[in-house]
């Protein structure tokens, strides 16, 4: 159990480190990419809400930034990382970034502000929430987890925390008075949070346990996954409204052709995003309706 706790505490340190990098995002220092600071060049930001933590964020998605970089010529893209959800989520509602990748709840508050939906990032059936916890547990059935504490990166996170919520609802289970609630602040802390016993299971969704096995595979293999949902449809890819349509159509059209090359292979393969599909706003309407059932049935998404 030390060791465990040592481990946990060494990637807790880590990422603490790496998220104090993202508190003044308006700060325009030298970033590592493709094209250099050329003065007068138009600067587009690409937020990506926190799959991950923000190195392992910039690990995972500076080559397609930089891609585009290599492709688009006159402008510059540049990766925006945030340290939590609600830390992204107001930098979209103060319309901040040009471009962003958010979940499907977010793309639903993203639209009131001006942004549109260009593309999907992934398959629709990979966006599901999942549960893991400890192969030594005792659950079986999910009303075992009446009286227990499950571990969540966000009350806003909808593949990781409204899904799961929405499916322990199913099974009778009143999350509000029932649970024990704990919102972590990352997937992987809601993984960690679950492999050292703290929680009775941690919630999350498919790209990040593929992640954390590779990355942690000792950890990973004291853990599995016990539950999971339904399907969805997958994050978005957003473009605010008064960036230039044929620049947003030039960002289609690559992320589109990604899976048609070697390259692009490889970049989405560190995305753990199998491809871009084409995708509008009308596409999620579904989220709309799903999140209106659960703020009927189980909670607010935010409490306002």
């Amino acid at each position: 159990m030390r060791k465990r706790q040592f481990t946990y505490a060494v990637l807790v340190l880590l990422s603490w480190g790496l998220q104090g990098c993202d508190k003044e995002p308006e700060n325009r220092g030298p970033r590592v990419g493709a094209k250099p600071l050329n003065e007068g060049v138009p600067v587009y930001r690409l937020a990506v809400h926190p799959l991950h933590n923000p190195a392992k964020l910039m690990q995972a998605y500076q080559p397609l930034v930089e891609y585009l970089n290599s492709r688009i010529n006159g402008v510059r893209f540049d990766l925006e990382a945030s340290r939590d959800y609600a830390n992204f989520e107001e930098k979209f509602r103060q319309r901040k970034p040009e471009f962003l990748l958010p979940n499907p709840w977010q793309t639903l508050e993203a639209m009131k502000v001006g942004y549109r939906v260009v593309a999907m990032a992934g398959e629709a059936q990979d966006f599901k929430g999942i549960f893991v916890v400890r192969r030594d547990s005792k659950l079986v059935h999910p009303a075992d987890l009446r009286g227990r504490s499950v571990s969540y990166p966000s009350p806003t996170a909808l593949a990781a925390c409204i899904m799961p919520q929405y499916f322990l609802h199913g099974y009778g289970i009143h999350i509000q008075t029932e649970l024990d609630n704990r919102y972590v602040g990352s997937q992987e802390s809601s993984i960690m949070n679950a492999y050292l016993g703290q929680t009775a299971a941690g919630a999350t969704w498919p790209p990040p346990w593929r992640a954390f096995q590779k990355e942690h595979p000792k950890e990973a293999a004291e853990l599995k996954v016990i539950w999971e949902t339904e399907s969805l449809i997958n994050n978005s890819v957003m473009v605010r409204d008064d960036v230039a349509p044929e620049l947003a159509q030039q960002v289609r059209t690559l992320l589109l052709g990604l899976a048609e090359t070697a390259q692009g292979k490889a970049i989405l393969a560190g995305m753990e995003t199998a491809r871009f599909l084409a995708a509008s706003d009308a596409d999620y309407d579904v989220v709309r309706q799903y999140v209106a059932r659960f703020e009927r049935e189980v909670r607010r998404v935010e409490e306002k």
